[in-house]
């Protein structure tokens, strides 16, 4: 149910700018246009951190990179996205 109200998201066109959209995730002009974080947490070195706002979605993906093994693997996962 948390991530389905966290990508719940409409077009709503800019306040201050006539026939923009801007996503709020980015431009942060509006304080009350921005939703709650969500952190989802596997371990401290292994989250996925979600910010969301009534027109946008942010994704942060952090990896654990201990060795040139899994260094290698994140890599090429971050060339693929």
């Amino acid at each position: 149910k948390t991530l389905e109200a966290v990508m719940c998201i409409e077009n709503f066109p800019s306040q201050a700018v006539e026939r923009h959209n801007k996503p709020e995730v980015e431009a942060e002009s509006s304080p009350e246009l921005l939703l709650n974080q969500v952190i989802i947490a596997k371990e401290p070195s292994e989250k996925v951190l979600i910010e969301t706002s009534i027109n946008s979605v942010r994704i942060s993906i952090k990896i654990k990179q201990s060795d040139d093994v899994e260094r290698s693997l994140t890599a090429r996962f971050m060339s693929f996205l």
